[in-house]
């Protein structure tokens, strides 16, 4: 079964899925073999590990290389960090696809902007929410032209200061892209709770 298919079914069950990042081949096969059913490759853990910020200095080519020895060393579902899609939304496309034919089961996208900051700091800017959601259609229009190989995770990073709707709670924000971008799921990212 398909990696993509695999994690659908876990999505679909009542229990919590524990998640560790990784960040290379080794350090998800020692996911794998702790027993987790799945893992997230993570920018800031790839960054780390060269011991550079994540800041968005690796560039496409370098995380897909990851993105793809990590999925070639595991057989359980591999969520990959796409950060903004490395650009508009045709390059968003190119993230979404390159993720997808090195075996990813789902890519999470976010609402940054360009250059984007490390999702754990508090000084970060987003994108405005249509843009946001155009952003997450692109990567939707994409999973559903290589035949629905991938999941997608849609991220927000607003943290309740989105332009038109400043006091828009970041839950919202995620319901509000995920269901008209029809993303597979939504995540907010939040240094405290609004």
């Amino acid at each position: 079964m398909a990696a993509a298919a695999r994690l659908r079914q876990m999505l679909q069950r009542p229990q919590l899925q524990l998640m560790p990042c990784c960040y290379d081949a080794l350090s998800a096969r020692l996911v794998e073999q702790a027993g987790f059913p799945l893992t997230f490759v993570s920018g800031f853990s790839v960054s780390a590990s060269r011991a550079l910020p994540d800041t968005g200095l690796l560039s496409y080519g370098e995380m897909l290389d990851s993105m793809r020895n990590v999925s070639a060393a595991v057989c359980i579902p591999c969520i990959g960090d796409g950060d903004t899609g490395y650009g508009n939304e045709v390059n968003v496309k190119r993230t979404v696809r390159g993720y997808a034919q090195a075996g990813l089961a789902a890519i999470m996208i976010e609402d940054q902007v360009s250059p984007k900051r490390c999702g754990h700091t508090a000084v970060k800017a987003v994108i405005p929410f249509d843009e946001a959601v155009r952003r997450v259609e692109a990567a939707v229009d994409a999973a559903k032209e290589g035949g629905d190989n991938i999941l997608i995770l849609a991220r927000t990073d607003a943290r309740g200061k989105l332009g038109a709707a400043p006091l828009i709670r970041p839950t919202e924000l995620t319901n509000l892209t995920t269901r008209r971008a029809r993303a597979d799921w939504g995540l907010s990212s939040t240094q405290s709770s609004t």
